[in-house]
């Protein structure tokens, strides 16, 4: 079975060293957040998921959800639900959420981490608690007090879990398809009617209720998107006093078949004129949806970080135990009867890569649950709006390029155990079939590329770019001098300049034909992915030289980096041409010309 250990030296290496937490926290009024007790948090994470978490990962994909057909009730797989228990005691679900709700108030940062812990222990077991944040966030920013009280408080404390409610047989993207009905009721509650599908933790035995924030139109929507409401509506009727009842319309009507999760109990709901409380304004629905969106984009961005991370310990310990062949400038174990494979170029191009991705995508990540805390506790106004609006134009990029870059490293992962790697014994082949799903879910790749390219860029006309790129332009100014990175600021210098130039072309030809925006848009993600990855390794560089950790540390961050801008840095190459060449090449085969 693939093993797991939380990587806590570069987790506390990007948090203190890289992003200066500790001051940050302070600056910020966290006085609370001590590095002591952020160490602590780090430790006991670090315990939970690899002694309770990590040995139930593969029990999960074995057994598998299990649906009483009857009764509608769903089993979870042996040792799912003890897990979960000893998660609540240990109070990780409401770790960041305010304390006057019940929460730990700890900062968003520290949560993210904890997160990449628990993606890379067990996925299938976190989705379950993964929706229960957004169902917090949502409700915090759209909720009545009432409904907090109601709702959130059981949320926080892990009492309940949390879904959220978009898909149904008909729409999946489109959401201004949706059909469920929404019917007023004496009470101020409604009367929910409808089907959704792909409803991620939608009935377990972990809780015994379950609160579903659900999508849904009143009986005086407007057509389209414009038209939709959002509802919280709960397995178990509550009323406006938060007292349970009885047993509310909303039934689990099948679980999905799926390629990978099969830990993961991903539902058919069938809602049937259950009582739903309606949250946030009539018909603006989709503004609540999105705050839940958002966290669960960086939740899922962070799936693909733990997966990449989890499937590169296993590579990396393989390569430097399996035997084959010598190497080609002469044998370097000549005790042994053959060399370990981490001595040949190509399985090193394959770790490297890993590494590479890995190490540069959680400081993307964890960069992202900083701008959350600033964004949340800055007591200067600018400094929040700045915040949002990188975080806003970080979020798609995180989600869209960590999940591909996690499919590319369980993939090489297997490919690093050769013909092991596809049997179940080692178990890479799970991690690759589980990574695949981050690619879709909470928005496929192509979805996060339009937001990234047709809202962030051109509706909010590229505020966050001119955030990133002063950003980028600070680092060099004050790196001047600083030989450790002098041979990274030249080409961060022109990529910076070229991401918006690039930018500035797609706006340009957009605004003569709209089908500019989607022919350019996943090359444009992957583009300012790498870019961005670009920045992160070499401040790491520089994070890592003035750190006082030891010289093998520091060698593995430089070289790395040395790596990933001579071998991966030059994909950028490729994504300018295609983005250049415009929607031409891709529009101009008529649809009968594609065959039968």
């Amino acid at each position: 079975m693939a093993a797991y250990s939380a990587p806590l030296d570069d987790i506390r290496f990007v948090l203190f060293d890289l992003l200066g937490s500790e001051a940050l926290l302070q600056r910020l009024g966290r006085d609370e957040a001590s590095r002591e007790l952020l160490d602590a948090v780090l430790e006991e994470g670090a315990r939970f998921t690899g002694s309770v978490l990590a040995p139930l990962y593969r029990v999960g994909d074995e057994h598998g959800c299990k649906l009483d057909a009857d009764t509608g009730a769903v089993t979870t797989p042996p040792g799912f639900r003890d897990a979960y228990l000893k998660f609540v005691e240990g109070g990780w679900s409401g770790l960041a959420a305010p304390a006057e709700y019940g929460g730990q108030g700890l900062p968003h940062l520290v949560d993210v981490a904890v997160k990449e812990m628990i993606d890379a222990a067990n996925l299938a077991w976190g989705n379950f608690p993964l929706l229960s944040h957004g169902a917090v966030s949502a409700l915090l920013k759209h909720g009545e007090e009432w409904q907090r009280q109601a709702f959130l408080v059981p949320l926080v404390e892990g009492r309940w879990t949390g879904t959220m409610c978009l898909t149904e047989p008909q729409c999946g993207t489109d959401l201004g398809l949706i059909r469920t009905r929404a019917e007023p009721r004496d009470d101020g509650s409604h009367a929910i009617t409808g089907t959704k599908i792909f409803i991620t933790a939608g009935e377990h035995d972990f809780t015994d209720n379950i609160v579903h924030l659900v999508l849904a139109r009143l009986p005086d929507a407007p057509a389209g998107s414009k038209g939709i409401s959002l509802f919280a509506v709960p397995k178990v009727r509550v009323d406006r006093d938060g007292n349970t009842g009885e047993r509310n319309q909303v039934r689990c009507g099948a679980l999905e078949h799926k390629m990978g999760i099969h830990g993961s109990a991903t539902c058919v709901m069938n809602f049937d004129g259950a009582q739903g409380w309606l949250v946030g304004e009539p018909h603006r629905g989709l503004m609540a949806m999105f705050t839940m969106m958002n966290s669960a984009r960086l939740a899922v961005g962070l799936q693909g970080l733990g997966l990449a991370d989890r499937a590169y310990q296993n590579a990396l310990r393989y390569a430097r135990e399996r035997l084959q062949s010598r190497s080609l400038s002469g044998p370097k174990f000549p005790d042994k009867p053959a060399d370990p494979i981490i001595v040949h170029p190509d399985v090193r191009r394959m770790l490297l890569t890993q590494k590479a991705l890995v190490e540069g995508s959680r400081a993307m990540a964890y960069h992202a649950g900083m701008l959350t805390d600033i964004a949340a506790h800055a007591a200067d106004a600018g400094e929040r709006a700045e915040a949002e609006a990188l975080l806003g134009f970080m979020i798609p990029i995180v989600k869209g390029c960590l999940t591909e870059w996690g499919v590319e490293c369980t993939y090489h992962a297997l490919q690093c155990f050769g013909g092991h790697g596809y049997i179940a014994e080692h178990g890479m082949e799970q991690l690759a079939r589980d990574a695949r799903i981050t690619t879709l879910y909470e928005g496929t790749t192509g979805i996060q590329a339009m937001d990234l390219a047709g809202r962030k860029l051109l509706q909010l006309r590229g505020e966050g770019l001119r955030v990133f790129g002063r950003m980028v332009a600070g680092f060099c100014s004050e790196s001047e001098g600083n030989q450790a990175v002098a041979e990274f600021l030249p080409v961060l210098r022109e990529l910076a300049a070229e991401w918006q130039a690039l930018s500035e072309g797609i706006a340009t030809r957009a605004a003569a034909d709209p089908e500019e925006v989607g022919a350019a848009s996943y090359d444009y993600l992957m583009y300012s992915g790498y870019v961005a990855l670009a920045y992160w390794w070499a401040r790491s560089v520089a994070a890592s030289e003035a750190s006082g950790r030891p010289e093998a540390f520091k060698a593995g961050k430089r070289e790395t980096a040395r790596f990933y801008f001579a071998r991966l840095l030059p994909r950028t190459r490729a994504h300018r041409a295609a983005i250049e060449s415009g929607a031409g090449p891709l529009m101009a085969l008529p649809e009968p010309a594609f065959g039968d």
